[in-house]
C-alpha cells in the first residue's frame, strides 16, 4: 500500500514548479532545495534510516540522470534541482517512471508547438546539427542551445508536474 504523504507533497511541490516554469519560465530555489530537504524529511521520518537511505537515492540519481542536459544547455538549472527534490520525495524507482512519463509529455508538447509554430523543417535541421556535433564528440552550436533567442522551448518543469500528478493519481486510485 502506497503512502500517501510523499505523494501528495511532491505533487504540490511538482505543480508549483510546473505553475511558476509556464508563468516566469524559471524554477527558483526557494522552491527546490525546501523540496529536498522536505522529501529526505519526510521519507526519514516515515521509514527511518532506509526511507533517509532511499530518499538520498533518489535525490542523487534526479541530479546524476538530468545533469548532462544542464551542462548541455538542453536543460535549465531548474529543473535539475526539481528533479533531485522529487527523487528525495519519490525514491529512484518511482522517479525514474516519472521522469520517462515527463521525457513523454514533454515530447508531446514539442511536437504541438513545432506544428503549431510552424518550424517543421528548422527543428529537422536543428537535429540533424546536433547529431553531427555527437558523431564528432563536439558541443552543438549556439543555435540549438537554450540561449538562442529564437528556439522554441518547452517548459519541462510543466511536463514534470504533469507527470507526478497523473503518476500519483493512478497511484492513488489503483
Amino acid at each position: 500500500m502506497m503512502r500517501l504523504e510523499p505523494w501528495m507533497l511532491s505533487s504540490a511541490l511538482a505543480a508549483a514548479a510546473g505553475w511558476t516554469d509556464w508563468r516566469w519560465r524559471r524554477i527558483p530555489n526557494w522552491l527546490t532545495v525546501p523540496g529536498l530537504a522536505a522529501g529526505l524529511a519526510v521519507n526519514a521520518w516515515a521509514g527511518g534510516w532506509s526511507g533517509a537511505k532511499t530518499s538520498l537515492l533518489g535525490a542523487a540519481l534526479g541530479l546524476a540522470l538530468l545533469l548532462p542536459f544542464v551542462l548541455l544547455r538542453a536543460l535549465g538549472a531548474g529543473d535539475w534541482k526539481l528533479a533531485g527534490a522529487l527523487g528525495a520525495f519519490l525514491g529512484p524507482e518511482r522517479l525514474l517512471d516519472v521522469l520517462f512519463a515527463a521525457v513523454v509529455v514533454a515530447g508531446l508538447m514539442a511536437l504541438v508547438l513545432i506544428v503549431w509554430k510552424r518550424r517543421v523543417g528548422q527543428t529537422l535541421r536543428n537535429i540533424r546539427h546536433m547529431l553531427a556535433a555527437l558523431l564528432r564528440l563536439h558541443m552543438p552550436g549556439s543555435e540549438v542551445s537554450l540561449e538562442n533567442p529564437q528556439s522554441l522551448k518547452v517548459p519541462f518543469g510543466v511536463a514534470v508536474a504533469v507527470a507526478v500528478i497523473l503518476y500519483a493519481a493512478g497511484r492513488a486510485w489503483s
